[in-house]
Formats: C-alpha cells, structure tokens, sequence
C-alpha cells in the first residue's frame, strides 16, 4: 500500500472510529489532569488488567498522593498496596524510584515530553505516549497490543515491534486525532478485533481492512 493511501485510509478510519466509539477515554482510572496518577497506574498495567488496576489505585493514592510521598514511601509498603497486580516486586521499587526521580530531578512535576518521561524507572514509550497524550494534549500514538494488531490487520504495518509501529503510524495518523484512535483501537480490540477471533460483520472497519478484503 501505498504511503498516499495509508494517509487517506488512516483518516477515514479515525472518521469510522469517531462513530463507533464516541466517547473514547482511558480505561484506567485517576484523578481527571493528574499526570502523576495516571503515570504510576499505567506503569502498574503491565502485564495487568486495567480492571486489576482500579482495584488497587485507591488505596494506593490515597496514601501516597503525590511524587513526594511516593518518594519517601518503603518499598515494602508500596508491595503490599499492588502484590495482586503481578510482579509486584519490580513495579513497587519502580513506584519508589519514580517518586524519587521526580522530585530529585524533576521538581516533583511529571515531565510533558517523552524523551524525559522514559528516564523514569520502568516507564517506556508506551506509558510516557500516554501520559503526553491525555494529560498534555500533545500528539501520541500508544502501541499496546490491540493497537499493533489492529494496524498490522488494516494494513497501515507489517511489524509487531511498537517502536517501528509508533512511528509508521505517527506518518499515517492525523497527529490531532492520533491519540483518541488509540483509546477507540483497545475498545475495538478488546470487543471486535480481537487476538483470537477478527468478528469482521461487526466491524466498522471491515471495508478498508486489508485482512478482511484478502478473505473474500
């Protein structure tokens, strides 16, 4: 496919998907324009369910509300707050250090731009788009699992690795509607297109995927 094409399928699936899903947000909670709630809950989704997540958040930012409680926190307390959200260990000295991190280089204010977001213990790109996107409006494109696949499926890519995908996909996207599609591609993966099955008669899509087109 051609790149001209990408970039015209790319904005009618944003159009498609704007239908489908209407009202398309994180499906993660935290306090609305919290940065640092959001950041410490995405970290915690790793290998996670967000439904898991929700469940432990509360309790958690209840007692460590902010980068400076974080930063004093013992890593054994904060385990205890996340021990059912799967490997605890790793991602409780990871909260602490992003705590630390924050206040020590960071005037404890969670940095807007991914290149500094991705020095933090543990946060990678998917996280660090996220956290640009939702909080400060920037444009973002975050590759999870649903996302890859949907584009590999459309066939906007053919690569699973999220850094290639990321930035394909920033050339693709309209970047002012980029990091909604990927909020509408977790629901349309999770509900439609998903790792088992593609449920092609109920997708919106199913007229520029490229995968469903080859099957007739």
């Amino acid at each position: 496919m051609k790149k001209s094409d990408k970039k015209r399928l790319g904005a009618l699936a944003v159009e498609l998907f704007e239908k489908e899903y209407t009202g398309a947000v994180c499906s993660l909670d935290y306090k609305p324009g919290d940065a640092f709630q959001l950041l410490i809950a995405t970290r915690l989704s790793a290998q996670c369910t967000d439904a898991r997540v929700n469940i432990v958040t509360p309790g958690l930012f209840e007692r460590f509300p902010h980068p400076e409680s974080m930063a004093k926190a013992e890593v054994r307390e904060v385990e205890d707050y996340i021990k059912t959200c799967g490997l605890y260990k790793t991602k409780a000295a990871d909260l602490v250090g992003i705590g630390k991190m924050l206040v020590e280089d960071f005037g404890g204010v969670v940095p807007d731009t991914i290149e500094e977001l991705t020095k933090l213990p543990g946060v990678g790109r998917k996280t660090a788009n996220l956290v640009v996107g939702d909080i400060y409006g920037k444009p973002a494109v975050v590759t999870d699992t649903h996302f890859i696949r949907l584009c590999n499926r459309l066939g906007f890519v053919k690569t699973t690795d999220p850094l290639k995908v990321e930035k394909e996909m920033r050339e693709i996207l309209p970047l002012d509607k980029s990091n909604g599609f990927c909020h509408r591609a977790v629901l349309h993966g999770r509900a439609v297109c998903t790792a088992r099955k593609a449920y092609c008669e109920n997708c919106c899509l199913a007229d520029i995927c490229e995968k469903h087109i080859a099957k007739k």
